[in-house]
């Protein structure tokens, strides 16, 4: 039967069968004439991480609130798991806003509540329904998988910068979303602790088969898990690719923003290969 709040849509011109999340041709208008988006297309592909860099003021944080729904677009179209979301009312968003977990920059924990009431929120704000037992069983088998066995007490000051963004993804993978989405994830973190949460992005991806979109300006991460980058300059795309495509390909503004950054592109690479099961897995080198 269908769901008769989501009626069939016809595939729009462009998307393409891997397609998670389509964004057609979007742009963002706010006032009069403050322009933040302009035309703006992507493809984020199921099960692969993406990363859209950019500098202060390019449109990064306006394009976050609009894939989660939280602002909708002036002109465009964003088409969710094949669901344009651009025309639904606030219910029918809130159903869309539970297919995606957020993970906010420095975690965004709530300093008065414990790790482990930290990470119930969503189930108690969103799963009324399920039993004080079931809540505890979910919350302490999440924090054992992402290594914080044992820290469901603490409150997040005594945590660690690299332990609290694990708490951050454990909340935002209570509800189970099928895309996870990373503000500046590695902003505000040590060169080493950035390295550990590059690993810990790739990690819940592969293990959990979630699809991954980062907004950053860390462009050493970039490199490490980005299958495709995207460069947002003053409301456009003005080049995507995988980041090798970006730091070597034609575009020279794409060159320049890679190169000031401080990077050394040929001393990083990204290694995909394939398990004995088939599935994917993910090596690092330094080159």
């Amino acid at each position: 039967m269908q769901d008769a709040q989501r009626p069939v849509q016809l595939a729009p011109p462009g998307f393409q069968p891997d397609d998670h999340i389509f964004v057609d041709n979007v742009t963002k208008t706010f006032g009069a004439d403050t322009v933040v988006l302009r035309g703006v297309t992507l493809h984020l592909k199921k099960r692969q991480t993406a990363v859209v860099i950019g500098g202060s003021g390019a449109g990064k944080t306006t394009l976050l609130r609009m894939l989660i729904a939280l602002e909708k677009p002036t002109t465009g179209r964003i088409w969710v798991e094949g669901e344009d979301i651009a025309p639904l009312g606030e219910v029918q968003l809130n159903r869309v806003r539970q297919k995606f977990g957020m993970v906010f920059q420095y975690a965004a924990l709530l300093d008065s509540l414990t790790i482990f009431d930290n990470v119930a929120f969503p189930l108690r704000e969103h799963r009324k329904n399920m039993s004080r037992k079931d809540v505890r069983e979910k919350v302490l088998d999440m924090l054992k998988l992402l290594g914080l066995e044992g820290k469901h007490d603490a409150m997040p000051s005594q945590l660690s910068g690299g332990q609290r963004k694990r708490v951050g993804l454990a909340r935002a993978l209570m509800l189970e979303p099928r895309i996870i989405v990373y503000d500046e994830p590695t902003s505000g973190l040590d060169p080493i602790t950035s390295r550990m949460v590059d690993d810990l992005i790739e990690e819940t991806r592969d293990r959990f088969g979630v699809t991954s979109v980062v907004i950053s300006h860390d462009m050493t991460s970039t490199f490490r898990i980005a299958h495709q980058a995207f460069l947002l300059v003053k409301g456009k795309i003005i080049a995507q690719g995988k980041p090798d495509e970006l730091a070597y390909g034609d575009c020279e503004e794409a060159r320049q923003f890679i190169a000031a950054s401080g990077i050394s592109p040929e001393t990083l690479s990204r290694v995909d290969r394939a398990a004995e099961d088939g599935s994917e897995t993910i090596q690092y080198k330094a080159m």
